[in-house]
C-alpha cells in the first residue's frame, strides 16, 4: 500500500497470549485506528498465541476491550513455559 510519494504503509504484527497482554495492546490498537481515521497509514495483524484460549471468554473479552478478533490463533494451549514457547515458535 502506497501512502504518498515515496512513503509506504507501516505494517505491524501485534502478538498477545493472555488476558493481561490484550489489556495492554488494546490502547495500541485504538491509537492505530485513530491514527488511520483520515488516511490509512498503518496496517496491523493481531496474533493470539492461544496459550489460555477459551472461545467464549475470548469473544466477550475482545468485545469488552473493543478490539478485533485475532487474525491468527496459534493454538498453543497449556503446558510448561518451554512447551508453550516451542509451540509459539513452531506455529
Amino acid at each position: 500500500m502506497q501512502i504518498s510519494k515515496g512513503l509506504k504503509c507501516i505494517k505491524l504484527t501485534i502478538i498477545a497470549g493472555a488476558r493481561p497482554n490484550f489489556m495492554k495492546i488494546a490502547p495500541v490498537i485504538h491509537a492505530i485506528e485513530k491514527f488511520n481515521a483520515k488516511r490509512k497509514q498503518m496496517e496491523y495483524r493481531l496474533v493470539h498465541t492461544g496459550q489460555h484460549y477459551d472461545r467464549n471468554m475470548s469473544d466477550m473479552f475482545f468485545e469488552e476491550l473493543n478490539i478485533p478478533e485475532p487474525d491468527v490463533n496459534l493454538g498453543v494451549g497449556g503446558g510448561t513455559q518451554a512447551e508453550q514457547t516451542a509451540g509459539i515458535m513452531i506455529g
